[in-house]
């Protein structure tokens, strides 16, 4: 939750100084939640009530539990304070995401004295509200069960094991947006889903290998015929491109398939880096 490190966690002998169970993530959560609210970064969607005009509402309308429902599709999710409690892993994981959509930062604050009534805001600032947010709840989600992390993009993803996070994290050279850089992004995003499947994790791998396929024709001349050939043979043998008789199905796909992706988007990010360094621009005709 925090980069400063007490002296227990220091010395080695706090057992568990960054894993955090169900519970006290709901917990901490509460907390940063009701920090954002009291400092008015959920005004201008909630709305609040005055003293004197009464309720005033926020972009989400009168209705704020419907609403939630209404992009949710679950009940019993509003108001968070109360039902915070009873959250599943999922139901707080959806809820972190939605208040990423409307969080906003208040650039005003008018106090209103009248019967003590309280702050009023304005001047709203969605994408700071977003950074802030955002970077105070991945302080929580790196620290919970195997590590989370909330995208830009307001996704929950899996941090993944821990010497391959850079290579997630690191953002891909701009080379082909169409053909490269978006379809390796929507790759990356389906295998970092926070509970992804084993057919989520094969459709990545294979996104993956018909972008290095994509890029084959552009590495005559940068790569041995050898080494361009092992590059598909992994993916091609092992039933993720194609399906034939001679291909190795027999395998732990659950490891393998981590092994796979890795591998690829290494060998992606190599390949774009040469062709680059190579002057091998994209162009329309391929």
């Amino acid at each position: 939750m925090t980069e400063r490190e007490y002296y227990s966690a220091r010395m080695g002998k706090n057992p568990h100084p960054h894993q955090l169970d169900l519970d006290m993530f709901l917990r901490l959560f509460g907390n940063v939640y009701t920090g954002y609210a009291s400092r008015g970064y959920f005004q201008e969607a909630f709305g609040y009530y005055c003293t004197d005009a009464g309720r005033v509402n926020g972009t989400l309308g009168s209705d704020v539990e419907a609403a939630v429902f209404g992009r949710l599709r679950k009940p019993s999710l509003w108001p968070i304070e109360q039902q915070l409690h009873q959250y599943s892993e999922d139901d707080a994981f959806d809820v972190i995401e939605f208040l990423y959509d409307v969080v906003s930062r208040p650039g005003n604050a008018y106090y209103h004295s009248w019967n003590q009534c309280g702050y009023h805001y304005s001047d709203f600032n969605a994408h700071a509200g977003q950074h802030e947010y955002r970077e105070e709840i991945n302080g929580l989600l790196r620290d919970y069960g195997d590590g989370y992390v909330l995208s830009k993009s307001g996704d929950i993803q899996a941090l993944g094991p821990e010497d391959m996070r850079p290579l997630l994290e690191q953002e891909l050279p701009e080379y082909d947006p169409g053909n490269v850089d978006s379809r390796v992004e929507a790759a990356i995003h389906k295998f970092r889903h926070h509970t992804p499947s084993v057919e989520d994790k094969r459709e990545a791998v294979r996104q993956l290998a018909d972008v290095l396929e994509f890029l084959r024709p552009k590495l005559k001349g940068i790569l041995s015929s050898k080494d361009e050939d092992d590059l598909f043979n992994i993916a091609n043998n092992f039933g993720i491109r194609h399906h034939n008789l001679k291909q190795k199905i027999e395998y732990d796909e659950r490891i393998w398939l981590d092994w796979m992706f890795h591998y690829y988007l290494n060998t992606i990010h190599a390949t774009v880096a040469l062709l680059k360094r190579e002057g091998v621009e994209f162009n329309s005709a391929g």
